[in-house]
């Protein structure tokens, strides 16, 4: 899966507006196949968002989880 960088998000948003603008007139052409592609992209592209807001609310940056300590080795 690619990871899509926060600083895409206002490009990630208009594109799942687009699609949702070319499904609404895919639909009133009757154009099934397209309709059908359009939300298989609007399926993937919408999480892509939500784990884009999710990222953007956690804290960032590495954890610093210590030095393992070994029982029986010297220190």
């Amino acid at each position: 899966m690619l990871r899509v960088s926060p600083t895409q998000r206002p490009r990630l948003s208009e594109i799942i507006s687009n699609l949702g603008d070319r499904i609404t007139e895919a639909q009133l052409n009757n154009w099934l196949g397209e309709v059908a592609g359009l939300q298989a992209s609007l399926k993937e592209a919408a999480p892509k968002l939500t784990s884009l807001d999710r990222a953007a609310r956690s804290p960032a940056g590495a954890v610093d989880l210590g030095l393992p300590i070994i029982a029986g080795s010297p220190e």
